[in-house]
């Protein structure tokens, strides 16, 4: 099921609520100690609020490259998935229809043949999807890729991509003993049987292991600190102006700017989780369904997944 959860102001100040609570109790609280003379001899150096920010920019930065690459690393590898499964359904139609026209097998063969393999190709696409997102309830969505006794003998397995790709392995093997795949077929046909492999591996790596968590925490630590002193650091600037009233929105205004860019990496740090800035894997299945009905001479074609609100899932 996709989430249709639209990125707009609202969205942002709702995902931020509690940084922005966090950081308007302590500049009220600032501004209130001044204005009414309790704090006025006392006064935080800027330069401490600036070095802090400084240090906490630093956590940030780091958190934020890393959280990219991963998302980055993410979309690369589904990206080898569409093009190994383009890569896959080609080499089976062509040796497939080779195996035709030199008389060792029918047409009718060939076609059954090949609807089998590279349907159960973009079913796995499919149970990967689901498998990464902890959808298992939605299996569903490719049993009409295959056999009924197939589907309900994968259901009981734990890792479903996985035995996937061992029925498929073990088919091919079949014609090639029946011939339906030349002697030399399997050459080139491994080689992209084992990067599916590779690439369910890469993302189960990215799924099971999160950032370290000491950075994660120290960030935390570091951007409430921030917000806590900020306005101390900034009422006596304002109130020698005669505004020490802009101390409030200013603390959440910069608050606010360094509360975004700690979800920015907080939220990119898992690519899988069905969200609007995640990887579109879903998008990506629908193409490589359509992609490869398409070779098979297949229509109508599955609807073509649009962008909603400018955005894929």
């Amino acid at each position: 099921m996709i989430l249709k959860k639209i990125f707009n102001p609202i969205t942002v100040l709702w995902y931020m609520w509690g940084e922005i609570a966090f950081s308007a109790v302590f500049a009220f609280l600032a501004y209130f100690l001044y204005e009414n003379g309790y704090l006025q001899k006392i006064s935080i150096p800027f330069s401490i609020a600036g070095i802090l920010g400084s240090a906490l920019a630093i956590f940030l930065a780091f958190r934020n490259n890393n959280s990219y690459s991963r998302w980055w690393e993410a979309r690369t590898i589904w990206g080898n998935i569409l093009n190994n499964n383009r890569i896959f359904a080609r080499l089976m139609i062509t040796n497939i229809d080779n195996a035709v026209v030199i008389g060792k097998a029918t047409k009718e063969q060939a076609e059954s043949y090949k609807k089998v393999l590279i349907y159960r190709q973009i079913a796995f696409a499919h149970a990967l999807r689901l498998h990464l997102r902890n959808q298992f309830d939605n299996l569903y969505e490719f049993k009409h890729l295959l056999p009924e006794t197939e589907y309900n003998k994968l259901k009981n397995y734990q890792n479903i991509p996985n035995m996937l790709l061992y029925e498929q392995s073990t088919h091919i093997k079949e014609g090639l003993r029946k011939e339906m795949l030349g002697a030399f077929d399997n050459i080139s046909i491994e080689p992209v049987m084992s990067g599916f492999n590779n690439f369910q591996g890469a993302c189960e790596r990215i799924k099971q292991t999160p950032l370290l968590r000491h950075y994660h925490f120290f960030t935390k630590v570091f951007l409430l600190f921030f917000m806590a002193i900020l306005p101390f650091a900034l009422v006596m600037d304002f109130m020698k102006m005669g505004f020490s009233f802009l101390v409030v929105p200013a603390s959440i205004l910069i608050s606010f700017v360094f509360g975004v860019m700690g979800k920015v990496g907080e939220v990119n740090e898992d690519p899988f989780e069905n969200r609007t800035q995640d990887v579109p894997i879903t998008s990506i299945c629908n193409m490589i369904e359509r992609d490869l009905k398409e070779m098979l001479e297949e229509s109508p074609l599955p609807e073509k997944f649009m962008p909603q609100n400018q955005i894929l899932f």
